[in-house]
């Protein structure tokens, strides 16, 4: 398969499918396709199903297969920033945040990713929940804002402003660090906690969560009774 990422910050995949070939999608993420592309609307099992809705994501995937010759589909990020492409193998899954999943191709599996410190999901602000995509092939993800990557040595750490980890390898951890100080805590403006990445593995952080940028858009969204 060969693809194409146009339009930021309104990001586009566009893939070019060989005869047979299949992608897979969320409910509602497909822009345009080619006549000849058919879709199929799969759950996968109870199981799977339950997972991916915990995850941020749809009880049902969309399956679209080219049939009779090439074809072409493009899926459309539902949010202004980055579309990134990941390769993901067995022995390197990754684990993302909630509705970061766009489209992949047909070896990829996405199933819920629990955090090992009920700490870290609940205070941390990354979510107790997230995704893990494994398996084989790519997998194209949304990133709220600007893309930010690192690749932490085994030992290194990154502190992350809440919302601000997009994806990590599922060789890194999560935890969770007090802001020091009663002043930083109550006028610092970055909340109560930080969270703390661990290495060893690969890191994408990002520039603005879809959740502070709805703060940002209902301060100048008057109420009532003004």
């Amino acid at each position: 398969m060969k693809y194409e990422i146009q339009g930021e910050p309104m990001g586009v995949v566009i893939c070019q499918l060989e005869a047979g070939e299949q992608m897979i999608t969320e409910s509602g993420s497909m822009a345009w396709m080619s006549p000849n592309v058919k879709m199929e609307t799969s759950g996968g099992g109870i199981g799977k199903a339950l997972g991916r809705l915990f995850s941020g994501e749809n009880l049902f995937q969309n399956i679209f297969t080219a049939q009779g010759g090439p074809g072409v589909i493009a899926f459309a990020a539902s949010f202004p920033g980055a579309v990134k492409v990941v390769e993901i193998t067995p022995d390197k899954p990754v684990i993302a945040q909630k509705s970061a999943f766009l489209a992949a191709t047909a070896g990829v599996e996405l199933s819920v990713f629990f955090q090992k410190k009920l700490g870290a999901g609940f205070l941390g602000g990354e979510g107790f929940i997230m995704q893990k995509l494994s398996g084989s092939g790519l997998a194209f993800l949304e990133i709220d804002g600007s893309a930010v990557e690192y690749a932490l040595e085994a030992g290194q750490q990154m502190i992350v402003d809440t919302g601000k980890l997009a994806m990590m390898d599922a060789s890194c951890s999560v935890d969770i660090r007090t802001v020091s100080g009663v002043k930083n805590m109550l006028f610092g403006g970055n909340g109560l906690f930080h969270t703390v990445v661990n290495g060893p593995g690969h890191i994408t952080l990002q520039t603005m969560p879809l959740f502070k940028f709805a703060e940002q858009i209902a301060r100048f969204i008057p109420t009532k009774s003004e």
